[in-house]
């Protein structure tokens, strides 16, 4: 006999929590040439202190400390001013950190690719996978190319590893992306002089953290509930002012038309919000975002959640697959599609995944459902060759599937429209929503998909349900002219989740489940000739409650 699969263990359902931050953003529009002018000099200036900030952290490297920050601040302060060298030198601290978060993920995925490397390297060429893990290479030729891959991603972990533990990082201000642009300015589509404008207005620092207490919640960038701006020049340029106390006042103005009551309520109670002027090169304009962290966020229990049923949702590369259901796990109506494009710019793919969750958001309030249900995916490490192989196009399209981008959105769009979000283990969603559900949900005029079989899966998992669905009993009556009655396991039984194993013999209430198996030699104890009042009773093991027929003879 083969054996079985164990199956791995499946997480609880929880609720997921809420984004903690907001941030709006908007358009200055009438700026003057002499309000430009000192935005680029202020943004230059405050860029170059931060690049130098940035070196000298990136070279005290394991050896930073309080000391060592507190002197830094000092020496900007005297270039700026406290406040300014504050958010500096928050900037920098940021982004080491994340700069040292993505090198240790960076070693998990060299790790991993070792990893698989030396499995399938240790198997013989041609010998089949098995259990989910791929097997040996095809030919002796890929063997030996995989062998030197191996030696060159073990030299790369090493490298790697001794700059983790040397406490050294990588970073460049204004993005590797566009710096790389610049060896190749014709495949970017850009010309010298626009590459450069961009690299500069990239690189400048315009952002100036909140402070409570203080007025309108800045010292830096001031912004009046009336949306009146001005910004505390730098020691240097304290010459450019316009205004009493060294402050330059633009002639533009913002309102916020988005969240803009909670931001006027928030710079009236002089509490604090964080500022960012930044110039879009392509379209020259300039933009100032404001963004306050939220407290005290309120948290509803999973039960409450559940009690109006939740919309099951199934993340796809190009698409969105949900289904409702009710609080007893039983799919309503009929399954949405709601489609996205993910090709081309950044702005694009965001436009597309926001268009996609607002119509999937209107469907839901619409059914006054409190929840959504999603899988708590990870693929990162999921997208290797090392792991997939040639399958080239499969490992695109994982990576393809906006997870990361498409919790965050839905999460910050829940939130305003009082929805919650329920993150369920992703083990065996797609197989056995398929597998249970696939086929009865389906018609002669609707044929269910796949995904929107698993989109029922994850809401049942979110509701605390079993995958399986329970099966309907025969059509007319109890007889078993229809087949054979089933029902749904029981939570505690083992295997529940498995296909159920095939039971021999006839599938009758009358005969014992082995009579096939003991007919042929086994006598008939028919009694023809038996008295009237003999009767036969037939063992109750095979009904469901404690019933006995009683089937007089003759």
């Amino acid at each position: 006999m083969a054996e079985q699969k164990r199956l791995r263990q499946i997480a609880r359902p929880f609720v997921v929590d809420g984004p903690t931050g907001v941030s709006v953003r908007d358009r200055l529009k009438g700026l003057r040439v002499e309000d430009e002018k000192v935005l680029r000099a202020v943004g230059a200036h405050m860029g170059c202190l931060a690049s130098r900030d940035l070196a000298r952290r990136v070279r005290d490297a394991l050896e930073h400390s309080t000391d060592t920050w507190a002197a830094r601040k000092r020496e900007l302060t005297v270039l700026s001013s406290s406040r300014w060298a504050g958010s500096v030198t928050s900037s920098t601290h940021d982004q080491w950190g994340l700069s040292r978060r993505a090198q240790h993920r960076h070693l998990q995925s060299l790790d991993a690719g070792i990893w698989m490397l030396r499995h399938r390297l240790s198997m013989p060429i041609g010998e089949k996978g098995s259990r989910g893990r791929p097997g040996g290479y095809r030919s002796k030729d890929e063997w030996f190319r995989k062998s030197r891959r191996l030696a060159v991603l073990e030299d790369r972990y090493e490298r790697v590893r001794a700059r983790r533990e040397a406490g050294r990082v990588s970073v460049v201000r204004g993005g590797r992306r566009l710096f790389n642009q610049r060896h190749d300015l014709a495949a970017a589509g850009r010309t010298a002089d626009e590459w450069r404008i961009g690299w500069e207005a990239t690189r400048w620092f315009l952002t100036a953290d909140g402070e409570s207490g203080k007025r309108f919640g800045n010292e830096t960038i001031r912004v009046t509930p009336d949306g009146e701006i001005s910004i505390k020049l730098p020691a240097p340029l304290a010459g450019l002012a316009n205004a009493k106390h060294g402050r330059y006042v633009l002639a533009a103005r913002v309102r916020f038309p988005h969240r803009g009551e909670e931001w006027r309520d928030r710079v009236t109670g002089n509490r604090s919000v964080a500022y960012r002027i930044h110039l879009d090169t392509v379209s020259g304009r300039w933009y100032l975002d404001a963004s306050w962290t939220r407290k005290d966020l309120p948290v509803v229990p999973l039960d409450a959640l559940r009690a109006s049923g939740v919309v099951g949702v199934d993340m796809n590369a190009d698409h969105l697959a949900a289904w409702l259901l009710d609080e007893h796990g039983n799919p309503t109506g009929g399954p949405r599609r709601f489609d996205y494009d993910l090709r081309g710019t950044a702005g694009h793919r965001d436009a597309q995944l926001r268009h996609a969750l607002t119509r999937l958001l209107r469907w839901a309030e619409a059914a006054g459902v409190q929840a959504f249900a999603i899988e708590d995916l990870d693929f990162t490490d999921s997208t290797t060759r090392e792991k997939h192989g040639r399958r080239k196009r499969f490992r695109q399209l994982v990576s393809g599937i906006p997870t990361g981008k498409l919790r965050a959105r839905l999460l910050s769009m829940c939130a305003e429209a009082g929805i919650g979000v329920i993150a369920v283990d992703p083990a065996y969603t797609s197989k056995w929503g398929a597998e249970h559900w696939q086929q009865p949900l389906g018609s002669t005029n609707r044929r269910t998909s796949r995904h929107a079989a698993a989109a029922v899966a994850i809401g049942r998992r979110a509701l605390g349900h079993r995958i399986r669905r329970r099966t309907a009993p025969p059509r007319d009556d109890q007889s078993d002219r229809r087949g054979h009655r089933t029902a749904q396991a029981r939570p505690g039984t083992r295997g529940r989740e498995e296909t159920r194993p095939h039971v021999p013999g006839p599938r009758t209430r009358s005969m014992q489940p082995d009579a096939e198996r003991t007919r042929a030699t086994s006598a008939s104890n028919t009694v023809w000739d038996a008295p009237v009042d003999q009767a036969w009773v037939q063992d109750s093991v095979l009904f469901t409650g404690e019933e006995r027929f009683h089937y007089a003879s003759g």
